[in-house]
């Protein structure tokens, strides 16, 4: 057999003298300069992958930090959905308190919309067609509302009229000495119904009409003395009694607020004062019930009875 091949490494200085000498079988640099070889070839199939995992890594990062951003912007409009149910069931109660008062016919045929859902947790596909799906519904609902709303502007249109007929002010001011109802007689033991409301005010008093309408009476009667009877239409009238002098005539048009009369003390009275009355279809209701507007000493007079 030959003799095995060895390399030799020499290390010498700039002077040219030798410091080291090292002999290196042949096969260990065959193995060294082989595995180096696997290595670099090795690297060389690996790094696109790893380049390719760094791009993945960065892309997830991004991607987690935008599904963070979605799952604040759905957990926000979930928040905002409830302040909007929140707002539109406000609606419904005020549209059910304004369309009480004339029954349950006058108001808007409503198919009600069952609207709600849970709170999303995570940023998903389901989460975002749920939102949608919510969305939808608010939507309907806001449109049944609104078609309420138009409903009731135009009954109000309609009732407006009626609305402006009714003698909603007090025709003087002052304190109510003898309110609307059963009430003791200032003329016998018993007591009596009275048909209006006894409005205090010294002789001479302006009377000034609550509503438009028309005068229908003007003149002398046998239990109020001076009297004046106003038709404001839709069968409601309004009566003076006890008046020292009228300021209008019979058939006379008359405008809210006009003075039509002053107070006084004739017919069957104790003392200075208006005798105000509301009759209804020829009936007499509680003026109360009409008068809007506030009259400070009256009202306060008339809440404490």
């Amino acid at each position: 057999m030959g003799k095995a091949r060895q390399f030799n490494l020499l290390m010498v200085r700039d002077d040219g003298s030798r410091v080291l000498r090292l002999s290196v079988p042949g096969w260990s640099v065959v193995v060294v300069a082989g595995a180096l070889a696997v290595t670099i070839l090795g690297l060389a199939f690996i790094y696109p992958d790893y380049v390719t995992l760094r791009h993945q890594r960065g892309a997830l990062s991004a991607l987690s930090a935008r599904l963070h951003a979605q799952q604040v912007l759905l957990d926000a409009s979930e928040s905002r959905m409830r302040e909007i149910r929140g707002e539109i069931d406000s609606w419904r109660a005020l549209h059910t308190k304004i369309w009480e008062p004339f029954g349950p016919e006058a108001g808007p045929n409503r198919r009600e919309t069952g609207i709600g859902g849970g709170s999303p947790t995570k940023a998903s596909e389901g989460d975002r067609a749920a939102v949608k799906e919510e969305m939808d519904r608010l939507l309907g609902v806001v449109k049944d509302e609104g078609e309420s709303i138009r409903s009731l502007e135009r009954f109000l249109g309609r009732a407006s009229r009626v609305l402006a007929s009714l003698p909603s002010r007090w025709p003087v001011r002052g304190p109510v000495n003898s309110d609307f109802g059963q009430r003791r007689s200032p003329w016998a033991p018993n007591s009596e119904f009275h048909s209006g409301i006894d409005i205090g005010a010294p002789i001479g008093t302006a009377v000034r009409a609550p509503a438009p309408g028309v005068v229908v009476f003007a003149g002398q009667h046998p239990e109020y003395g001076v009297t004046l009877i106003i038709d404001h239409g839709n069968e409601t009238k309004s009566l003076y009694g006890h008046l020292s002098r009228l300021n209008v005539a019979m058939d006379q048009r008359i405008q809210r607020g006009d003075t039509v009369a002053f107070t006084g003390n004739t017919g069957r009275s104790s003392g200075p004062h208006l005798h105000y009355e509301i009759q209804v279809k020829g009936q007499p209701v509680n003026p109360h019930s009409y008068i809007w507007e506030d009259s400070g000493e009256a009202v306060a007079k008339a809440s404490a009875r």
